[in-house]
């Protein structure tokens, strides 16, 4: 069915704008991009009196200003606006702060757009003591204007009946905002010359007038290089006749004209008491508890998205695994599809839908705990708690929320960046996140804690927590000073009233967000895993079936690349440890695995193992039932929230059976690394080193491809120095010559990476500055 007409809808932040957006459409949403930008575009439609009715929710943004300092959101929202995409403009309202919203409005009636204002949230008006006179502001505004309460739907059927008329009849509001008359004087002039250009675009001639005297990049871009000189004079005369800025005299004379409408069409029916906001925020912001409380909100999130979330991961792993990977490799060998394909697309595409599937519960609860504290209200003041120990790396305050989610799993902690404003915000925050100690690693965590630490094995656990968080702070501290360095902006957010989410609102955002996930990141997950599982099945002898053996290529890469590994412990005759690097690529708790396969194989030497028959619905049984089996262990999982409790390691037979895997894997393992030193020093390269490829995948759809490549880099380049630089100082007396060599020299490189990014970042300022 062919849209009959584009509805865009514009308003401030937090006046319920996509509140609204989901009442009109229901779950008929689109989730992209905006062309060039990483800023999502949302789209919708619904059908309404035999008309298809598209909705574009455009970035929430205060004015339509067009200068070097705007944000990226406004720069969108301006755009769009001004190009005429849609043929309707609604402009919703908070109605229960309708001054400060009117500003956006004035701007767009001096576009000369046709619209319709929506005032939102009159159940909130109602509970102020507060009265609108509808029809006089309408008549002051010169457009419709509809008032509605979209979060419980009222007003909705009314507001769907404007927007097929007023698509129809195009209201465009002739109105004039009264300016000072030195500005009057010259809009006059310039207007006179601006007809045919304002024509040519499809403008207004008296918005390009003033939007030229303002220095609106757009305008200028429009008008051409003679007729910005020419607005340029007329402005410095106004200036020098003034003694004041025409954008503030502008400005002033566009608030005066909101305060003349609020007086005129607001009234005080009777006084109310201190509001639940106010009640709330008394407690929730008070410089003692703020604290607390935002503790106590971020344990309740991770515990929910990880403790919760973690409980389905392992049906949604069998699941995708039976479906997708032996299911389709039963189906290609009956239809007689040869070795290698049938590895290539079950083990390697199929394997690779695994990997995306098993982040769909944990995936899926952050954004809908994340949906409940944005619908709230409360995330606005959990990033106004903790601002200023956030700005001390360079951050806002809502950057601490990606971070804490980090300790459950890179990947939502990355996909929850979306929520900042600022591109730089953005990228730093990936930057820092992949060193928060994911619950990936614990099983690696837990493996060496067994075969060489098996007293106080949990100690161990924790320093490496700890030290994750250290190196974060340092690379944010760094990345601050070098790549990123210049003042900060100013941290200001609006407050808004707490909110009851709606549960249609809550599994809208959810889904969407999750959608998002699936389709973009898999798209770079399912290939990179394609490409590591085909390796690793692919025997040296150019046969399949090597997986995880010492035939395989990628074992054979492994050995090829040891000699890389050696200054941080890893020695030639533990190649196997190499491997467990390379499948951690693909999943950090596929390096457990991976290490007890060929550590067990060489233990045994080549025992093989029996295949169990495929059968599709035992595989789906099995998998329902680990759903009750992990809710069960929620419980327990409340008093360990980080997950630090790695059982009972003092003895090796039962470690080995408490960590499920062999106990010849602790022999090997005893017998091929250099000790307790050159255990943790590969402990601290999987803790450091590159994101896994779902991770990786996530930085590249939030930040673009160089700033993922950057990450990769600097996160293996830390890891790789760190090991090094601490296994040459644990064996230090076994070969101080090396040992000084290769400290030396790990500090001296790290010093000109620094000093190449201090460079980049001072040069990146000077551009800025010019």
């Amino acid at each position: 069915m062919q849209i009959d007409f584009t509805v865009a809808v514009v308003g401030n932040p937090n006046c319920g704008k996509t509140t609204l957006f989901n009442a009109l459409t229901g779950a008929r949403q689109h989730v992209g991009n905006w062309p060039g930008v990483t800023v999502e575009k949302k789209t919708g439609d619904y059908a309404y009196q035999d008309k298809l009715v598209e909705i574009v929710d455009l970035p929430g943004t205060y004015s339509l200003e067009a200068d070097s300092e705007i944000s990226l959101d406004e720069r969108i929202a301006r755009d769009y606006v001004a190009a005429r995409e849609a043929d309707l403009i609604i402009n919703i309202l908070d109605a229960s702060n309708i001054e400060r919203n009117l500003y956006l409005t004035s701007q767009l009636i001096e576009m000369r757009v046709p619209m319709i204002v929506v005032l939102n949230m009159m159940d909130v008006v109602a509970q102020r003591g507060l009265e609108i006179d509808i029809e006089q502001l309408s008549q002051q505004l010169a457009c419709p204007v509809i008032p509605v309460s979209a979060s419980i739907r009222q007003g909705i059927k009314l507001l769907k009946n404007s927007i097929n008329l007023a698509a129809l009849e195009q209201p465009i509001p002739h109105l004039d905002i009264e300016y000072h008359p030195q500005i009057e004087q010259a809009i006059s002039t310039l207007s006179k010359d601006l007809q045919a250009i304002a024509a040519t675009h499809y403008c207004d001639t008296r918005w390009l007038s003033v939007r030229l005297l303002e220095r609106d990049t757009l305008a200028q871009k429009i008008a051409g290089t003679d007729y910005v000189r020419h607005a340029a004079a007329l402005e410095q005369a106004i200036e020098e006749a003034t003694d004041d800025e025409v954008d503030i005299l502008a400005a002033d004379a566009r608030y005066g004209f909101v305060n003349k409408i609020s007086q005129s069409c607001v009234n005080k029916t009777h006084e109310v008491s201190r509001s639940m906001t106010n009640k709330i925020d008394h407690w929730v912001l008070n410089r003692y508890l703020g604290i607390p409380i935002f503790l106590l909100m971020m344990y309740l999130m991770f515990m929910i998205t990880i403790n919760i979330g973690s409980a389905f991961i392992d049906f949604f792993d069998q699941v995708a695994g039976a479906v997708f990977v032996d299911g389709f490799a039963v189906l290609l060998n009956a239809m007689a599809i040869p070795e290698w394909l049938v590895v290539l697309l079950a083990d390697g595409a199929g394997g690779g839908v695994q990997v995306v599937a098993t982040f769909i519960p944990i995936i899926g609860f952050l954004f809908l705990v994340l949906s409940l504290l944005e619908d709230s209200g409360y995330m606005a003041r959990a990033a106004f708690v903790v601002d200023r120990f956030m700005r001390m790396v360079g951050l806002p305050g809502k950057s601490f929320v990606p971070m804490i989610v980090g300790f459950g799993c890179n990947v939502p902690a990355i996909m929850a960046t979306r929520t900042l404003e600022s591109q730089r915000d953005r990228i730093l925050t990936n930057i820092m996140n992949p060193f928060m100690s994911c619950g990936a690693r614990l099983p690696v965590y837990a493996l060496f804690a067994a075969a060489f630490f098996p007293v106080g094995g949990q100690n161990l656990v924790f320093a490496l927590y700890v030290f994750g968080i250290m190196v974060a702070v340092f690379t944010g501290l760094i990345m601050r000073h070098t790549l990123f360095k210049g003042e900060s902006m100013p941290f200001i957010m609006e407050l808004p009233n707490y909110h009851l989410p709606t549960v249609q609102s809550i599994a809208i955002r959810t889904w969407d967000r999750l959608k998002t996930f699936l389709v973009n990141a898999g798209k770079v997950i399912v290939p990179m895993v394609l490409v590591l599982n085909f390796l690793n099945s692919l025997g040296i002898d150019g046969s399949f079936g090597k997986e995880n053996s010492q035939q395989s290529v990628l074992s054979e890469i492994g050995r090829t690349l040891v000699p890389a590994f050696q200054p941080m412990g890893i020695r030639e005759d533990n190649w196997p440890a190499t491997v467990g690097i390379f499948t951690g690529i693909l999943a950090k708790e596929a390096v457990v695995g991976t290490l007890d396969a060929l550590y067990t194989q060489l233990a045994l030497d080549g025992v093989e193992q029996q295949e169990t028959k495929f059968n599709l619905q035992q595989s789906l049984i099995d998998a329902t039932l680990t759903i009750p089996v992990n809710l069960m262990a929620v419980a327990d999982n409340l008093l360990d929230p980080l997950g630090l409790n790695i059982g009972d390691v003092s003895e090796m037979q039962s470690a080995a059976a408490e960590q499920e895997v062999s106990h010849g894997t602790f022999g090997e393992m005893h017998a091929r690394f250099d000790g307790q030193a050159g255990a943790f020093a590969y402990l601290l390269f999987i803790l450091l080193y590159a994101p896994c490829v779902a991770a990786t995948a996530a930085i590249q759809r939030e930040t673009g491809t160089k700033w993922a490549i950057f990450v990769v880099s600097w996160t293996t380049g830390i890891a790789y120095m760190t090991a090094t630089v601490f296994y040459q100082l644990a064996t230090y007396t076994q070969h101080w010559e090396s040992s000084l060599l290769w400290v030396t020299s790990s500090i001296m490189m790290f010093c000109s990476v620094i000093f190449a990014f201090w460079l980049a970042g001072k040069a990146e300022l000077r551009r800025g500055v010019a």
